[in-house]
């Protein structure tokens, strides 16, 4: 190695931002490795002159007082023939550097440089996946091996495991799909990036990216619901009286809400306007069923609700989907009566979050 190789570390440094110190500090230990190897497990130090490149290898002994180990020790009367200021368990070093040893310094140095190169790459992809949890990346669909399927998205690889997939939907070979990044691992590989279909974050950035009021600001989502490839709520709220949250979201002829809803394949989107009053967010929360009557028990978080009798098989939805959702995005018990109910010794059904 030479004043050249010092040279190529320092541009190293520069483009790809690894400390030059930190890779010959790691040459030097991985050269050590290598001496043993080829001529003999001895204790030594290897020192890379930082201005010339220059490789030297020293064999290092304990002084004693009796020799235990011959590899590694010397005698105090021995030292103090090279030096007479030796003392006990001074460190007594001389040069022992192979002829042949630059090659092999050459070809370890070779494959320290490529490791920590693969390795600083991987960080800087970590740490910039990292920042992007919780939210939307777009990719191309590679593979599926045991039902994960795995998308391309530029310089890592993600995952989509099958509990994050949407039921019944299908993942073909270069389709390009929007997910939400919800965590991202290092590992022995690589960093490795987990993604969703199905988390309720990923409705909330659709709805960021397709609404230019949200994105400013202007218009809050306050909650999310989300039963994925069925059905969702979400629940928004303006800061400016003069923009219409709902309005706002569901955008010109439907546009903005159809967008949204053809990225999740369908999934049907219900907008309603929050409030901090609860009786008006239940109610609201329960369209598109009309609602007579909202009366909240803070004491027990459960609202009752009564609804006309044609309107109770709506505000319960298939399945009890519509009052379920209902009740995850107000954070509120909800018990649904009818107008007959009412003189009726009938609890009505309690739906609660689940």
């Amino acid at each position: 190695m030479n004043l050249e190789f010092i040279e190529a570390l320092q541009d190293l440094e520069k483009e790809k931002g690894i400390d030059a110190d930190v890779l010959l500090e790691a040459i030097e230990a991985a050269l050590v490795s290598a001496y043993k190897k080829n001529f003999g497990s001895q204790n030594v130090r290897v020192n890379i002159d930082r201005s010339t490149g220059e490789v030297r290898v020293y064999a290092r002994h304990t002084v004693v007082e009796e020799i235990v180990d011959p590899r590694g020790e010397i005698l105090l009367s021995e030292a103090r023939k090279l030096d007479p200021n030796y003392e006990l368990d001074d460190v007594v070093e001389h040069e022992v550097t192979p002829r042949a040893f630059g090659r092999i310094a050459a070809q370890t140095a070779k494959q320290v440089v490529v490791q920590r190169i693969r390795e600083a790459e991987r960080n800087i992809i970590y740490d910039e996946f990292a920042n992007r949890e919780q939210d939307i990346v777009t990719g191309v669909v590679q593979r599926q091996e045991m039902k994960n399927v795995f998308i391309d998205l530029g310089k890592v690889e993600a995952v989509l495991p099958l509990s994050e997939q949407i039921n019944g939907e299908v993942y073909r070979h270069g389709d390009r799909i929007k997910t939400y990044i919800v965590e991202v691992k290092k590992t022995t590989k690589g960093p490795q990036v987990l993604v969703s279909r199905t988390h309720p974050g990923l409705l909330k950035r659709l709805f960021e990216l397709e609404v230019p009021e949200i994105y400013d600001g202007v218009v809050e989502i306050k909650s999310v619901a989300r039963e994925a490839g069925a059905r969702s709520k979400i629940a928004v709220h303006s800061r400016d009286e003069n923009v219409d949250p709902v309005g706002a979201c569901v955008g010109p002829k439907g546009m903005r809400v159809q967008t949204i809803v053809n990225e999740l394949k369908g999934e049907k989107i219900d907008i309603v306007r929050w409030s901090n009053d609860p009786e008006v967010f239940v109610s609201n929360a329960l369209s598109p069923a009309k609602v007579v009557s909202v009366l909240v028990d803070e004491g027990s978080k459960v609202a009752r609700v009564v609804v006309p009798d044609h309107q109770l098989s709506l505000a319960i939805g298939k399945e009890g989907q519509n009052a379920r959702l209902a009740a995850k995005l107000t954070g509120w018990k909800i018990d649904i009566k009818s107008q007959s109910q009412m003189g009726l010794f009938d609890p009505g059904q309690v739906f609660e979050e689940e």
